[in-house]
C-alpha cells in the first residue's frame, strides 16, 4: 500500500519569506486547493525576492540567475523554496543544515552528513512547474515518486494535427486512439487529451528518475474516466509497459483548474523492477 502522498505547498509572499512561510495541503493531494500552487499569485517586492534569493544555495541562484525570462526564473525559486520548506517541516532539519545537490539525471536530492543518511533517503520528493503553478510532491518512506503540471495550451505555430503527426513516436496506438476520439471530436478536446497523456509519462519517468530518454511508446497509458475535474481526483488510470499492465502503480489526476493539468505518481520501490527497466533502455 502506497503511503499518504504529502501535498503542494505555497509562499503567502505578502509577508517576508521564512518567518511569515503560510502552509496548506500537508496531508495529501486530496486535500490541497489550485490556489495554493499559484505562481501568479506572488508578486514579490525587490527586497522580498532578494530575501527568496538568499534562502537557496548559491549554484542554484547562479543557475536562476541565467534565466532569460523572470517568469521563468520566479518558477524555478519557487521550486527551490517548495524544496527547502518540505525538508524543513518533514525532517525538522534547520534552513542552514539543508543542502541538496544533483543525481546524474539532474534530479535534486538531500544531502546530509553520515549521521543523518538514514533520514536523507527516506526522504523522496518531486518538483514541477509550468504556466501559472509550482507543485510538490513528497513522502517518506521507500518508495519512489513523481509529479508533472502543465498548461492546457498550444502556441507551435504549426496547426495541432502536424504538431500530432511530430509527436507521432512518444505515443502508442492505443493512446493516440484515446487523445484524437472519435471522428468529430474538437482540437480543444484532443489538446486536453493530449497534455493528460504527457503528464501521465513525465511523472511516471520522473519518478524512477530516468528523464524523457527512454522510448515513450512503450509506456503506454490507459484512461477510463475520459475527463477530469477540478476538485477531484482520477486514479483510476491503468500503465502499460511493454504491452504488460503494472500493478500497484497509483496515479493521481486533476485539474488545478480548467487550463492546467497536474498528475502525481507514488508506488512502493521494486528496486529490481526498477534497474531492470533502466537496464532496458541501456
Amino acid at each position: 500500500m502506497s503511503v499518504p502522498i504529502q501535498g503542494a505547498y505555497y509562499y503567502e509572499c505578502n509577508e517576508p519569506l521564512l518567518n511569515k512561510a503560510v502552509l496548506t495541503a500537508t496531508s495529501s493531494l486530496r486535500d490541497r486547493g489550485a490556489s495554493n500552487a499559484r505562481l501568479n499569485a506572488w508578486q514579490p517586492t525587490e527586497s522580498q525576492y532578494l530575501l527568496a534569493s538568499s534562502c537557496i544555495q548559491e549554484e542554484e541562484k547562479s543557475r536562476i540567475g541565467r534565466f532569460v525570462f523572470k517568469k521563468d526564473a520566479k518558477a524555478s525559486l519557487t521550486g527551490r523554496l517548495l524544496l527547502r520548506k518540505y525538508v524543513c517541516d518533514t525532517s525538522g532539519l534547520p534552513y542552514s543544515e539543508i543542502n541538496f545537490d544533483r543525481d546524474v539525471n539532474g534530479r535534486p536530492r538531500l544531502v546530509c552528513d553520515n549521521s543523518k543518511r538514514e533520514l536523507a533517503n527516506s526522504l523522496h520528493f518531486n518538483v514541477s512547474h509550468h504556466g501559472d503553478y509550482a507543485v510538490l510532491a513528497g513522502e517518506v518512506g521507500n518508495v519512489q515518486l513523481g509529479i508533472d503540471v502543465m498548461k492546457i495550451e498550444y502556441t507551435g505555430g504549426k496547426s495541432l494535427s502536424e504538431f500530432f503527426r511530430l509527436m507521432t513516436r512518444h505515443f502508442s496506438m492505443q493512446e493516440w486512439n484515446t487523445i484524437r476520439g472519435v471522428h468529430g471530436t474538437s482540437e480543444n478536446k484532443q489538446l486536453v487529451m493530449f497534455i493528460r497523456h504527457w503528464c501521465l509519462k513525465e511523472s511516471y519517468v520522473k519518478a524512477l528518475g530516468v528523464g524523457i530518454t527512454v522510448d515513450l511508446r512503450n509506456i503506454s497509458f490507459k484512461v477510463k474516466t475520459p475527463m477530469l475535474t477540478c476538485g477531484a481526483i482520477t486514479c483510476d488510470t491503468q500503465i502499460y509497459v511493454n504491452g504488460k499492465r503494472l500493478d500497484g502503480w497509483l496515479f493521481e489526476e486533476t485539474l488545478l483548474d480548467k487550463d492546467h493539468c497536474v498528475t502525481e505518481r507514488a508506488h512502493t520501490v521494486n528496486l529490481t523492477a526498477i534497474q531492470n527497466f533502466k537496464e532496458g533502455y541501456a
